[in-house]
């Protein structure tokens, strides 16, 4: 086992050769969309991240559901399937089995295996002083799927969000690997600054953030003000008000949004600050959702977080 649970890495890897790991990961969630399809498909992709994260190649998938048989129709069940099925041929792969329980929510996830060569895998770990931040989706995703829910969000801001959680981290971890990089993770659950955290403290070193370089989905600092905010989001900014330092310019929708627990959100690379040109300018050929330069590495307290204005 060379990365299991030490670091809170995205995905296990396991050494079965010299030149050969697997890269091991699952991720199971509830609707954050009302399309069926859509929803299937951001969970086949949000699994995908995880393998990406770790410089992996995805080889299979898995799936798992939840499924309240007796008050949804199984076309409900036919199109998560399907969502997912397809999102994986997208990157190249196929679900080769799974499982489904009678459960009284809907629940969609899979399981993906990767392989990597041991030696060229990408941790969360790897980090080095001096290293710039890129990130490659906008934030958001939390507070408009929550406005989904309110229904207080129009069709082309449902339609955005959709496009940036079902986009597959693929063509962001080939740019990475082309570019060489520190370290990556993703960036879901416990948002932009937990993610970091996380990262910056398995590679023993500080972190600075510049948050008005760091992109935002349309609408979310409107919506943030109309107090929509999911529940995941208020506790990671409990959490991380005890590992950063923030200047006071910046404003509580704006820390809020650092904090959104995202689903499906983009990579978080750490790169030489001699490359993180070339790292841009290959995320921007890939057409990424994003590629911005939002912070560095530093030397100072492991996982300790300065948050700019």
């Amino acid at each position: 086992m060379l990365v299991g649970f030490g670091t809170r890495d995205d995905a296990a890897i396991y050494r079965l050769t010299d030149d050969l790991a697997l890269a091991l990961t699952i991720d199971v969630f509830t609707p954050v969309v009302d399309d069926p399809y859509a929803f299937g498909a951001i969970a086949a992709a949000n699994a995908l991240s995880d393998v990406y994260a770790m410089g992996a190649k995805p080889a299979a998938m898995l799936s798992f559901v939840g499924f309240p048989r007796d008050s949804l129709p199984w076309e409900v069940l036919e199109q998560m399937l399907r969502g997912g099925a397809d999102k994986a041929r997208e990157a190249g792969v196929e679900v080769v089995g799974g499982h489904t329980v009678d459960d009284p929510e809907p629940k969609c996830g899979y399981a993906v295996v990767g392989l990597v060569n041991p030696r060229e895998a990408i941790t969360n770990a790897g980090g080095q002083p001096g290293d710039i931040l890129v990130l490659t989706k906008p934030l958001g995703s939390g507070v408009l799927s929550t406005a989904i829910k309110r229904d207080m969000l129009d069709e082309d801001g449902i339609a955005a969000v959709v496009g940036v959680m079902s986009a597959l981290n693929r063509s962001a971890a080939d740019a990475m690997r082309a570019v060489g990089v520190h370290a990556c993770t993703d960036v879901t659950g416990f948002g932009l600054l937990g993610h970091l955290h996380e990262l910056a403290a398995a590679s023993g070193l500080g972190a600075t953030i510049r948050s008005g370089d760091v992109p935002l989905l349309p609408g979310v600092l409107d919506l943030i003000g109309q107090g929509v905010v999911p529940g995941g989001s208020q506790g990671n900014a409990e959490f991380i008000a005890q590992v950063s330092d923030w200047d006071p310019e910046v404003d509580e929708y704006l820390r809020l949004a650092l904090v959104d627990a995202q689903t499906s959100g983009g990579l978080l690379i750490a790169v030489p600050p001699e490359r993180a040109d070339l790292l841009v300018e290959a995320l921007q050929a890939a057409g990424t959702k994003a590629a911005a330069i939002i912070g560095s590495l530093n030397p100072g307290a492991a996982g300790r977080i300065q948050v700019k204005a």
